[in-house]
């Protein structure tokens, strides 16, 4: 486009005849104003061809996606700061992709190390990217991904590991359906993963008339002794973390209800370990799963807190989303707590003095919002608790402090 001539045919329009001179003036550019800069090409664009020897490089391909599937690796956003290191793997808008070496390095104009690098992509393409431009790639569409994570110990969950003075609260479970139906056995990775109180061969009896279980046989793939810990809020974790991937299907039982089993869900099993294997830890706050990449994606460090808490005895309690708000907004003025036995210890204290339990008194309550690490957060003084049928009332006073993410 020639902007000149553009600009010329604007100013020789007949409904400027009608304007006033001083209104035209507002139409008048200063002649540096009208000058078009053109740009100076590159000399050199970094055009993606086929690697000759990626034959050297499918298995380690290969390897990272099994990892990242069983939960060994996991994604991770990088920072415009991070530094990319050779020998390292990472995703741009859903390839992954090896950073396999530089191959010149200089300072650019901001002192940045920058220079061509060799990056192998998975479908068989190299590229000699400038490092810069690769940086910005993965951090505006993309992920790192992690060294490779040692296993998780489960000795928690063992049956054997149970020692004198713990309490078997219950048993998660793990599933696969032996249902004959397209579209169950057409599902690659489908797991019903559940909670009974009860041993799970007792539980899963009569699954061919149960809709809970697709009105078909299961398969036991794993079962984990849950031991001194709340199993249903165990299990609610898990369903939260998947809930990404959790099957939409309606089954029928004998009597032609219909029904939505809400406890199974795509995913590689692998996934499912790592997923128990970071509750058991409480590393779970950290990650999410990502069904797209189907593998655990870390994530950054949350916003913390920055009341000073020195002197206070504080509280953390997860909470569901629609009650946070209603503290926040003052709506809601009594936080309540069931006292089972996986939470007596927590709530309530013995007396050694006298051999008698009271109430465990907090100054505050630091509220977060779900299991995850991005979860809106808030501290809420605690003017008030009592016991009310088994249940403990944290009536609320002032909000403290909020962050919402």
């Amino acid at each position: 486009m020639d902007i000149e001539k553009e600009l010329d045919k604007l100013f020789d329009d007949p409904l400027l005849e009608d304007i006033s001179p001083k209104e035209v003036e507002l139409f008048r550019f200063p002649p540096d104003m009208r000058k078009v800069i053109h740009k100076k090409q590159a000399d050199y664009v970094a055009q993606p061809k086929p690697c000759e020897d990626f034959y050297r490089y499918v298995d380690g391909f290969k390897q990272i996606h099994n990892e990242l599937r069983s939960g060994k690796r996991s994604l991770v956003r990088i920072a415009k700061t991070t530094n990319l290191k050779e020998g390292h793997y990472y995703i741009v808008s859903g390839q992954l992709l090896l950073f396999e070496k530089m191959l010149d390095s200089h300072k650019s104009a901001r002192r940045v190390l920058d220079g061509r690098t060799r990056c192998i992509y998975e479908n068989g393409m190299e590229s000699d990217i400038m490092l810069q431009t690769l940086r910005k790639n993965v951090v505006s569409d993309g992920y790192g991904v992690t060294d490779l994570e040692s296993e998780v110990k489960s000795q928690f969950f063992q049956q054997t590991a149970c020692e004198a003075g713990d309490i078997v609260t219950g048993y998660i479970y793990v599933l696969r359906s032996c249902s004959e139906k397209p579209e169950i056995a057409g599902q690659p990775n489908l797991y019903k993963i559940g909670f009974t109180t009860n041993r799970v061969e007792e539980r899963i009896a009569n699954a061919a008339n149960d809709p809970t279980y697709l009105m078909a046989p299961v398969e036991v793939i794993a079962t984990y002794k849950v031991v001194n810990m709340n199993s249903q809020k165990f299990e609610e974790i898990i369903h939260q973390v998947l809930r990404s991937v959790q099957l939409a299907v309606k089954v029928y039982d004998a009597e032609g209800v219909e029904h939505q089993p809400r406890e199974w869900f795509i995913v590689p099993f692998g996934i499912v370990e790592q997923i128990i294997a970071r509750i058991m830890d409480g590393s779970i706050v950290d990650y999410v799963y990502n069904p797209k990449l189907q593998c655990l994606e870390k994530q950054e460090a949350k916003q913390s807190l920055t009341y000073d808490t020195k002197g206070m005895k504080v509280l953390t309690l997860r909470i569901k989303q629609i009650y946070f708000d209603e503290i926040i907004r003052g709506t809601k003025k009594v936080e309540y707590r069931e006292v089972k036995q996986t939470t007596l210890n927590r709530y309530t204290y013995m007396d050694p003095a006298d051999g008698k339990r009271y109430l465990r008194r907090f100054d505050a309550l630091r509220l977060i919002v779900g299991y995850r690490a991005t979860g809106d957060q808030a501290l809420v003084r605690v003017v008030d608790t009592q016991f009310v049928d088994g249940v403990v009332e944290y009536h609320l006073g002032e909000v403290l402090e909020v962050i919402k993410v």
